[in-house]
């Protein structure tokens, strides 16, 4: 009977053992999975808090550059008024140089009549020096005319150039003349950084292209801007099959068609 017990013992003793090793193994994996789960949510929660960065530091530059058109628009207007002014300023120039063009001829006229008469080499001073004044006189104007036409034509191209850099921001299109490199990859929250901003003519929500040997390999969404960099998301399935981006490539403007360039 000792034996039999002995036995049972043993008996319970393994399966209470088996049991509490299967327990641990299950608890361990229960401690495996919640931490694997913690550190999805903080790893969430970091990319939550980077798109809300990404969000404001947005809405911030499109306040800037709503201002920064509005002073365009105000500086748009004082140089027309400006571009006015010159113009006025040279037509009331117009009468003086055609006045001392007339005095000039009427001269040269009396000169003309006077013919070889004693006394005439007085007269003859007199009438040159006249002549010399009025012909100095004249070269100012005409001098001071094309100052205020060069000056007019600097300021049109101005307002123009500002013009095409306020129409590409307000249409969200980085100037078709810039072009830069990535500077850095974030794969794994799906964005780059780039190494132009504003001051290269980057303009934010536009559209770039990634190139490498002459081909397109991914479209960007360009979500923040400052004055020498910029970052930007990297367009869902733009990426070529089989392609990883590289630091160093080159980003140039792209098609603003999200939809057409994702095809």
């Amino acid at each position: 009977m000792a034996n039999v017990f002995g036995i049972l013992t043993a008996i319970v003793l393994a399966i209470a053992a088996f049991v509490a090793v299967k327990n641990k193994n299950a608890y361990e994996s229960e401690i495996s999975n919640r931490k694997e789960a913690q550190t999805k949510l903080a790893a969430s929660q970091d990319r939550l808090q980077t798109a809300e960065d990404n969000l404001a530091a947005t809405n911030e530059e499109l306040s800037k550059t709503q201002d920064q058109v509005a002073a365009y628009t105000t500086e748009e207007a004082n140089q027309k008024t400006s571009n006015e002014n010159l113009s006025a300023a040279i037509e009331a120039k117009k009468p003086e140089i055609a006045s001392n063009k007339e005095k000039l001829d009427a001269v040269q006229e009396q000169v003309d009549r006077l013919g070889p008469i004693k006394g005439l080499a007085a007269k003859m001073r007199g009438i040159l020096a006249e002549q010399e004044d009025l012909k100095e006189s004249v070269d100012q104007s005409t001098a001071k005319l094309n100052n205020l036409i060069a000056e007019s034509k600097a300021a049109d191209a101005v307002v123009a150039g500002q013009k095409a850099e306020n129409e590409y921001i307000s249409k969200g299109e980085s100037f078709p003349d810039m072009k830069t490199t990535i500077r850095s990859i974030y794969p794994n929250w799906g964005f780059v950084t780039l190494g132009a901003g504003n001051n290269s003519g980057v303009v934010t929500n536009s559209v770039l292209n990634v190139v490498r040997n002459g081909e397109v390999i991914a479209k960007l969404l360009v979500t923040a801007v400052e004055s020498n960099s910029a970052s930007a998301s990297i367009v869902p399935d733009s990426l070529a099959e089989g392609t990883v981006l590289s630091t160093g490539d080159v980003v140039v403007p792209g098609a603003k068609d999200l939809t057409s360039a994702s095809n």
